[in-house]
């Protein structure tokens, strides 16, 4: 009876393994390979979550955004990890993964069931930042712009602080 199991663990990793690149590997890859359907299981942040593919958890980061954070208690870090949550918690997602981070996440865009890109819906909320270190999208710089225009979200409070320098002070303070 293990045998069977471990043969049957053994052939969905393999199937695993033929749709997703390595981790570590950041060339550009057809999206048919990485584009799938998945359900939000868990949000660990305004641009992180988890979901489940084939009864495996896979953690996704969110492509050309960078959320305030929660950890070190920067502002609106919780008000990201809920409006990510009501954008997609429980639902069934498409995911169009484009590669893996350092950290061994999918860097994606994510499809609600609302058909909408909630990668750009955060930032349309004002909850994200473009985050234009990894990414050049015009689109996403344009809805920072708009959003930031009519003051949404975390665009409310004048001193905003982007996450990567949020992240770079509390580095520096631990040092």
């Amino acid at each position: 009876m293990q045998v069977g199991k471990v043969s049957v663990l053994v052939l969905l990793l393999l199937t695993l393994q033929s749709c997703f690149i390595q981790p570590g590997e950041s060339k550009p890859l057809n999206n048919s390979h990485l584009s799938f359907t998945a359900k939000v299981i868990r949000i660990m942040d305004g641009d992180t979550m988890e979901a489940l593919y084939q009864n495996q958890p896979i953690k996704i980061r969110l492509a050309h955004i960078d959320c305030p954070e929660k950890r070190g208690h920067q502002p609106f870090g919780n008000k990201a990890k809920q409006a990510l949550s009501d954008l997609c918690f429980g639902q069934l997602v498409t995911v169009q993964g484009q590669k893996y981070d350092r950290y061994k996440r999918l860097i994606a865009v994510v499809i609600n069931s609302k058909k909408q890109v909630v990668n750009q819906e955060m930032i349309k909320q004002g909850m994200a930042w473009h985050y234009k270190k990894y990414s050049n999208d015009p689109l996403y710089a344009q809805l920072e712009i708009n959003a930031r225009k009519n003051k949404i979200g975390l665009w409310q409070e004048a001193d905003a602080v982007a996450p990567w320098e949020w992240r770079e002070k509390r580095h520096a303070l631990a040092q």
